[in-house]
């Protein structure tokens, strides 16, 4: 059975690949700014992005076991409503990872716009060090 191709002149192609990469960018992001739960996680990084990146919870709760099991973040257990939830909050090493994060995507950012403007003066080797 033979893999199908994407379809590179669609839009949603590159909307979903870039939307990918960053949902792991935007939960440190939010995490940044205050303690949450998942869906507020969820909520929080589509309010930042105005919908454009709106992670599901199938996308959510894998990364935040991920930055968990590395010590990005760490999480409290709260009791509401006699429910236990659990909520995320970033430690300094995911501190850390974040600047590390948005440094590398400010540098990629400027990769792409120095190959739309075909800037023969950047020097590209700051893109990937």
């Amino acid at each position: 059975m033979s893999k199908q191709i994407p379809d590179f002149l669609d839009a949603s192609y590159w909307n979903n690949t870039i939307k990918m990469s960053l949902s792991k960018f935007f939960i440190l992001c939010v995490l940044t700014q205050r303690s949450l739960h998942g869906y507020e996680i969820s909520k929080a990084v589509a309010a930042k992005t105005n919908g454009c990146c709106a992670p599901a919870e199938g996308t959510v709760y894998p990364v935040l076991k991920q930055f968990e099991a590395g010590g990005y973040i760490d999480c409290q257990i709260e009791l509401v409503s006699g429910r236990e939830r659990k909520v995320y909050n970033i430690t300094e090493k995911g501190r850390q990872a974040y600047n590390v994060a948005l440094t590398q995507w400010q540098a990629m950012t400027e990769c792409l716009q120095a190959c739309q403007l075909e800037d023969a003066s950047y020097d590209a080797s700051t893109c990937c060090p």
